[in-house]
């Protein structure tokens, strides 16, 4: 049987690199968290999947990356920046009540947060948790499990 160890990784810098998504359901409750937190979320680099991330510009005014909509792929470009340290935390507000064509690619961008020790929230509280968090302003020591 192979060894998980944990390997480390260089700590991310102050401002951070933020993921935002969300199912289409809530998309709304993500725009309005973002316009509640516009003044920590400035001071950070800002990436999305397609329309959660033009909705989120359109109307917080926050520049936000746009990759591509989670169905066609943009799940993916955000797991792979995950895996490239170019994504520190994920804000993902998910719809636990619907099904999704494209589950298996929410799985894996869950999975890959696991992997690469990222905060990921699925949910408002705990996206206000991570969000307030003294954390936020620091560089945070990372790592991620491979094995031996």
């Amino acid at each position: 049987m192979r060894e998980l160890i944990k390997k480390e990784l260089p700590p991310s810098e102050k401002k951070k690199n933020i993921a935002l998504i969300a199912h289409d359901n809530f998309k709304g409750a993500l725009i309005d968290w973002c316009q509640r937190h516009k003044h920590i979320l400035e001071q950070h680099f800002l990436v999305g999947t397609g329309t959660t991330a033009r909705l989120i510009s359109e109307n917080t005014l926050l520049p936000v990356k746009a990759f591509k909509s989670g169905p066609l792929g943009g799940d993916q470009q955000i797991g792979a920046r995950v895996v490239d340290g170019k994504v520190d935390m994920i804000i993902f507000f998910s719809d636990p009540l619907s099904a999704h064509p494209h589950d298996p690619d929410v799985k894996a961008l869950l999975r890959i947060a696991q992997v690469y020790d990222i905060p990921i929230a699925n949910n408002e509280a705990t996206a206000d948790f991570i969000i307030t968090s003294p954390l936020m302003d620091e560089k945070i020591p990372r790592s991620a499990l491979e094995f031996k």
